[in-house]
């Protein structure tokens, strides 16, 4: 007999007793996965409803691109690009995401309904996030990074992908 543990319960997140869909929406001039095609705010909350009328049970909101040799956009900008999308899209009921590196997006986002921070450093960008996690006690997704966009294909080297994640 198979046996299957029960998801686990996350304060914050839908329980719908499956996995759950993440819609992602890029609100970058230069993602790798859209172009900058949800960089105008009108434009990612349409995408952002689109998602949710498709099925996405979080819609994860970001506005610094990490494709490699992508530019860092300063702490206004990146709030500038998501704090509007978090907004309307919580205020239409979704369960939102924010995708940063910085405490200083993440706290508003939080403000702004944020229930979730997915950070791509996995809190090595900015040492204060792990603390704002534990502190707000909201879902964190974890990434493995090896560096900023600027450098980071000359650090991707590994002998064995999944064991040097792990470690």
């Amino acid at each position: 007999m198979i046996r299957v543990n029960p998801l686990p319960v996350v304060p914050g997140l839908p329980q719908p007793g499956r996995t759950l869909v993440v819609g992602v929406v890029n609100v970058t001039p230069d993602s790798f996965s859209d172009g900058g095609e949800w960089l105008e705010p009108n434009a990612a909350i349409a995408h952002g409803l689109e998602l949710l009328e498709e099925g996405a049970d979080v819609v994860d909101v970001g506005g610094e691109s990490t494709r490699p040799g992508a530019t860092r956009p300063d702490v206004s900008e990146e709030l500038r690009r998501v704090l509007p999308v978090i907004g309307e899209l919580v205020a239409a009921g979704a369960c939102v995401s924010v995708d940063t590196m910085r405490t200083q997006v993440a706290e508003p986002a939080i403000a702004a309904g944020a229930r979730v921070v997915n950070d791509v450093s996995g809190g090595q960008a900015d040492p204060a996030m792990l603390r704002l996690i534990a502190e707000s006690g909201l879902a964190f997704i974890c990434m493995h990074w090896r560096g900023h966009s600027e450098d980071m294909q000359s650090k991707a080297s590994y002998a064995d992908v999944v064991a040097d994640v792990v470690a």
